[in-house]
């Protein structure tokens, strides 16, 4: 399934996954607010399931979201972590 990002509830998703982390970027010693985007922590690809869960979704600025894709799996615990602790003050 191809994503598509004018899809209503992909732009929910994303919009959820921006208010939980203030619009800012999540990556440890980043947090810039500009180009923004949401990053599946389990691939969209592999977790069908997941794709609109909010506890699947970080907030990365663009340099930080090349950074980690193609190396997800490295990233996965400390993006859960990060999720865990942004919804705990929701």
């Amino acid at each position: 399934m191809r994503r598509n990002y004018d899809d209503p509830v992909y732009k929910d998703w994303r919009k959820k996954i921006y208010t939980r982390d203030k619009f800012r970027c999540q990556m440890p010693d980043c947090s810039s607010k500009y180009r923004l985007q949401a990053h599946h922590i389990k691939k969209w690809s592999n977790a069908a399931i997941l794709r609109y869960d909010v506890d699947n979704g970080v907030t990365l600025c663009r340099s930080c979201h090349e950074r980690v894709t193609g190396h997800e799996q490295v990233y996965e615990t400390l993006f859960s972590q990060i999720v865990y602790n942004n919804g705990k003050s929701t």
